[in-house]
């Protein structure tokens, strides 16, 4: 072979393995990454060209469908069952705007491209068979989601129900809402449908159960009420408190006030000022007990957490660090710079009704191929002890006493042990917008059955004197717990 013919060869030789390994480097190394390219439509495309698996709520109900609309790109559509009120559980699934929260979460499961799920297609496609998406099953109870989405009705809030003992998550709504299925397509509708959602000033795309965190009030004062306990600062629910009628915010001429001049909360004992909800006493107690205290009690029920999954991620619920005195007593009280999510509420309520046990919320329980074969179960996990059994007992017993004789008699349910703590959060520059009303509660049947809610209504009422968490969030959560513990 003569020099010029080698030398062409040669790079023809060159070339060529250069080739293979660009070959191999796409589809070895590259190929993820190019399959989740935002601007491969492909895979868009894909995802819609077979059935969608469904999300399930507890009995077997799937709260969405794939419509059949044998579209030029796409042959399948989302749709909802009761869109609205399934929302901040499902999130959407649209063709223009992709996906988020569960539908997001979830994808692999319900697109059927998990990697779990390859001998299943690979079957499929060998026999025959459309492709098809697995489930994902829920905690959901229809029963409990419906009655927080009807007790809100077109209030702003939110409503989170757990099972105390594993975690559970039984409901979880957030009023207003949107409809998934408005937005479903790429139409000039959803299109319109999508903006006009984006401009509304209510937000309704925000999951106010997990996303939104609120300055949570007296709730709050059973996680100070459990401080002082821990602390051994009070050994009982009667002790007296060291309560004068008026109290001074400390280092400050500030009297901190009651809801009524007239509440007896002077030395009154710890169960009397829970009852009464009196903030003299928490505030007095929380700045005693001191920031450093107060804020590790917190944190054992979860608050300072950036990392709750449930798979969705909650917005972290804080407890300030390097409050003055005074910041304290406020902050005790639930006010100042506490702020929590309707879910974080609902993990102390729970814990405190499962013998200070604080376990990890979820809500999806299990991942199934589109024969029903189990891809994954989920394991109950404890995140910790946020209070002795002897405390959570203590704290039960000021619970229930809320309930039967204090502000929370509205929660009363015949045949249940019903404990509770009602909540009027101040908020706004100078405490000028109208307050959030709170209820945190929880039920217990007969048979071990139980039952944790938080309630948080933003704008019950135009009238600030017409705004409280017994009157507007605790007839609410009392639906909720008996939809969620009725047979």
């Amino acid at each position: 072979m003569n020099k010029p013919i080698r030398r062409v060869s040669i790079f023809c030789l060159v070339l060529v393995l250069a080739l293979m390994i660009r070959v191999n480097w796409v589809q070895g190394v590259q190929a993820d990454s190019l399959a989740n390219h935002p601007k491969n439509l492909r895979t868009k495309f894909d995802r819609y060209a077979y059935p969608r698996g469904n999300i399930v709520v507890a009995g077997g109900q799937p709260v969405t469908k794939s419509d059949f609309v044998n579209g030029y790109r796409y042959k399948y559509k989302r749709a909802w069952v009761d869109g609205p009120m399934w929302a901040p559980v499902t999130g959407y699934s649209s063709q223009a705007f992709d996906t988020s929260q569960l539908e997001k979460l979830e994808d692999g499961i319900l697109s059927g491209s998990d990697s779990r799920l390859f001998f299943r297609n690979t079957l499929d496609m060998l026999t025959g068979k459309e492709k098809q998406g697995g489930d994902v099953v829920t905690t959901l109870s229809p029963k409990a989601q419906k009655a927080g989405f009807d007790g809100l009705g077109d209030k702003k809030g939110a409503v989170v129900a757990l099972d105390p003992r594993t975690g559970a998550i039984l409901a979880l709504v957030s009023t207003p809402s949107y409809d998934p299925g408005s937005f479903a397509g790429t139409g000039d509708a959803d299109s319109k449908a999508w903006n006009a959602l984006q401009a509304d000033a209510n937000k309704p795309m925000l999951n106010r159960a997990l996303r939104e965190t609120y300055p949570p009030g007296s709730t709050f004062k059973l996680v100070t009420a459990a401080a002082a306990f821990e602390s051994g600062k009070y050994q009982n629910v009667t002790d007296v408190t060291d309560t004068p009628a008026k109290y001074l915010l400390p280092g400050t001429n500030t009297e901190l006030k009651n809801a009524s001049a007239n509440e007896p909360c002077a030395n009154a004992t710890v169960q009397d000022a829970m009852d009464l909800s009196c903030n003299t006493v928490f505030g007095k107690i929380g700045a005693e007990v001191g920031g450093d205290k107060l804020r590790a009690q917190a944190e054992k029920f979860g608050f300072n957490n950036d990392q709750v999954d449930v798979p969705i991620r909650a917005a972290e619920s804080t407890f300030p660090t390097g409050s003055k005195p005074d910041g304290t007593a406020m902050d005790a009280i639930g006010q100042h710079d506490t702020r929590a999510t309707p879910l974080q509420m609902a993990m102390v309520a729970a814990a405190i009704a499962n013998d200070g046990r604080l376990m990890q919320p979820y809500m999806v329980d299990e991942e199934r191929a589109a024969n029903l074969t189990t891809i994954s179960k989920h394991t109950e996990r404890q995140l910790g002890q946020a209070v002795t059994p002897s405390t959570a007992q203590k704290l039960q017993q000021l619970m229930e006493s809320v309930v039967a004789n204090g502000t929370g008699t509205k929660a009363q349910i015949k045949g249940l042990k019903v404990g509770g703590k009602t909540g009027t959060a101040q908020h706004g520059v100078d405490n000028k917008g109208l307050p959030f009303a709170w209820f945190m509660s929880y039920a217990k049947a007969d048979d071990g059955r139980s039952v944790a809610v938080a309630v948080v209504v933003e704008d019950g009422s135009n009238e600030r004197d017409e705004i409280s968490g017994g009157g507007l969030a605790a007839p609410i959560a009392k639906a909720v717990m008996q939809a969620a513990l009725e047979r």
